[in-house]
Formats: C-alpha cells, sequence, structure tokens
C-alpha cells in the first residue's frame, strides 16, 4: 500500500509509520522534524512541513507525492494540545492556533489530495474522546477534535469512493503525556481527567506508541465496515 501519515516523528504517527514499513509498504511521512530511525528505511519518504503553514502546504505536498497517482490510506495524524486551563482564561489566539493545526490544516490537506491525486481509498482522521467528553480545561482542544469529526462527516458525502473516518486512538504514551504528568497536583481536583491520564501511565490502560499503532492499525481496517464519515473509538470497535 500507499500510506501518507502526517505526524510521523514521534508519538502514535512514529508508531504507525514504523509498523505500516514492518509489514512491506510504502510511507510517506511528514512532520516537523525528521525522525533518524525512519530515515533508515528505502521505503519510507519525508516531508519536513509546518501544517500551519498553509500557501508552503499547498506547493509542497503534490511535488512530495508527485511519484505516485493514488493512496490506499491517509492518516492524519498531526495533532497539538493546548494548556490545559478553563476555556474562559483561553485566548482566541491560543484556540486558533490549534484549530490551524488539529482541523485546517487538515481541510488544506484533503482538499489538496484530491485535486492532484487520482484516487484516495481510504481516509483517516485521528480524533479523541475529547471530542464528546466535554471534560473541563481540554477546551481547544476538545473544540478542534469536535469540529474535525465534522469535517470528516462533511466531506464523505463528497467523495462517495473514499472511506472517511475520524478516529479516536485511546491513551497513548506520547509527549503529550509528559506535559499533563508535570502537571501540579492541585490541578487533579479541579480537571479531574488530569488524575485519570496520571494513573493510567505506565499501565496497560496507556500503551507505548508502537503497541498502540498496532490496536490503530487493526482498528482502521475495521473502520471500513463502518459508515463513511463515522466518529469511532477503538475502545468500542
Amino acid at each position: 500500500m500507499n500510506i501518507l501519515i502526517t505526524g510521523c516523528s514521534t508519538g502514535l504517527g512514529f508508531g504507525l509509520a514504523s509498523h505500516y514499513l514492518e509489514e512491506g509498504h510504502k510511507v510517506f511521512g511528514t512532520s516537523r522534524n525528521p525522525n533518524d530511525a525512519l530515515m533508515k528505511n528505502d521505503s519510507f519518504s519525508y516531508l519536513s512541513q509546518d501544517l500551519s503553514d498553509f500557501e508552503h502546504l499547498k506547493k509542497s505536498i503534490p511535488e512530495f507525492l508527485s511519484s505516485t497517482k493514488s493512496l490506499d490510506l491517509v492518516i492524519l495524524n498531526a495533532g497539538i494540545l493546548n494548556e490545559v486551563k478553563d476555556l474562559k482564561v483561553t485566548t482566541i489566539e491560543e484556540i486558533r492556533r490549534v484549530m490551524d493545526v488539529n482541523v485546517w490544516a487538515n481541510k488544506v490537506l484533503i482538499d489538496i489530495l484530491f485535486e492532484s491525486l487520482e484516487n484516495v481509498d481510504q481516509l483517516v482522521a485521528i480524533s479523541s474522546g475529547a471530542a464528546v467528553s466535554g471534560s473541563r480545561g481540554w477546551n481547544a482542544y476538545a473544540l478542534s477534535k469536535a469540529t474535525l469529526n465534522m469535517l470528516i462527516d462533511l466531506y464523505s458525502k463528497e467523495n462517495a469512493t473514499c472511506h472517511f473516518c475520524a478516529l479516536a486512538p485511546g491513551l497513548i504514551e506520547t509527549g503529550m503525556q509528559d506535559y499533563i504528568n508535570d502537571l501540579p497536583d492541585s490541578y487533579q481536583a479541579k480537571f479531574p481527567l488530569v488524575n485519570k491520564l496520571k494513573q493510567a501511565r505506565g499501565t496497560e490502560k496507556m500503551p507505548k506508541p508502537k503497541d498502540a499503532a498496532k490496536i490503530v492499525s487493526k482498528s482502521i481496517t475495521r473502520a471500513l465496515k463502518h459508515p463513511s464519515g463515522s466518529f469511532l473509538d477503538v475502545r468500542e470497535m
């Protein structure tokens, strides 16, 4: 398969890229910084790209994918988490920055892919349970993932030849968890999800990226049995 993965250098993106390369697939990966382990694989092609730079994105992606006419799978994985705090003290500028990376960059990418390629078989946007849980403190991140879910649903109605889904991957040991784990204990009463995540770290409830990638890749295959445009959670599949 020809697979495009955004945010491939760390976390789940790295786990998925490694997993698919080990299975013998061709992986096109984008991120702001390269990962040396991936760069050693001849089946891996890399593009250094800030996804929030929309104008550069419009030029770089068609050139990057010029060697192929179709993609079997696109995984829109790149995303950022803003500071955990109440929405009332979160500025519009902070929300805009998160939305640019977590939502609008994906819109730009989707438009580019369907304009420049002959075919895209399956497109998966990595979402989050935060899109529907309404957990206090997850303000801009939750807003962005809820919007991403609807973005994917709407695109599924415009592109009948491609299967779309927004997929929540469950808890994963990533750099985001490093930030959450370092939050002071005083946050745990105000923001209950912080306590849940801290307790899950280091347990089977929060697998490492490579272990999570195996679970997510199986869920990506299972997603094809669900209606295009669905929001799915790996913990419920």
